[in-house]
């Protein structure tokens, strides 16, 4: 399946569940917490500078941002989670907006969750790494800010990922670097065979 990523263009910021997209193109959500890197992924994965904002303070994403992408599929950029620096009922909006769309399983293709492949996952990841099983669709984790590891921290790092998380056999896990560029073409294709079934 070949897909243009420069035909990407932004669509809409759903602030509340009648925003959702639903018209049957197949729907990536990317989710991580707000200072991992997911503006830079999503930036690297299309080869582009500053399509997804990257902020200087974490937390940017406040809705949840729908891009089509070639008219092939949406690129959904969740918001950013567990970050202190905003008032408590922001974050519980977040957090209703973000339930609302995972309780629509028919929404989503394929979900890419985020982690910092120097530090072992938190409760907040561990937590959307279930949110993700629960809809049963498939789901790919990215490890990313690979090229701040020496080379043989990298094997340990990415089993401790596994294990903090409980990664299946069918879990894809792909160390990443939005720096460098290291993972993007694996990512990519696991991206597009996902949505090709």
């Amino acid at each position: 399946m070949a897909v243009n990523l420069q035909k990407a263009e932004f669509v809409l910021s759903a602030v509340s569940p009648k925003n959702f997209i639903q018209d049957g193109l197949p729907q990536v959500a990317f989710a991580g917490r707000s200072n991992v890197g997911k503006s830079s992924v999503i930036n690297r994965l299309l080869n582009r500078k500053n399509f997804a904002r990257v902020g200087a303070a974490p937390g940017k994403t406040v809705h949840i941002n729908y891009f089509n992408i070639d008219r092939a599929f949406y690129l959904v950029d969740l918001p950013g989670y567990g970050y202190a620096k905003v008032s408590k009922a922001e974050r519980e909006r977040w957090g209703r907006l973000m339930e609302d769309y995972f309780a629509r399983p028919d929404l989503l293709t394929l979900g890419v969750m985020i982690v910092d492949i120097r530090h072992r996952p938190t409760d907040d990841d561990r937590t959307m790494f279930q949110w993700f099983q629960d809809t049963g669709c498939p789901l790919i984790v990215v490890a990313n800010k690979l090229d701040k590891l020496k080379k043989r921290e990298i094997g340990p790092s990415l089993q401790t990922v596994r294990e903090t998380l409980g990664l299946g056999e069918e879990n894809t896990l792909i160390p990443f670097s939005a720096e460098k560029g290291n993972g993007r073409e694996e990512l990519l294709g696991a991206i597009l065979a996902g949505i090709a079934k």
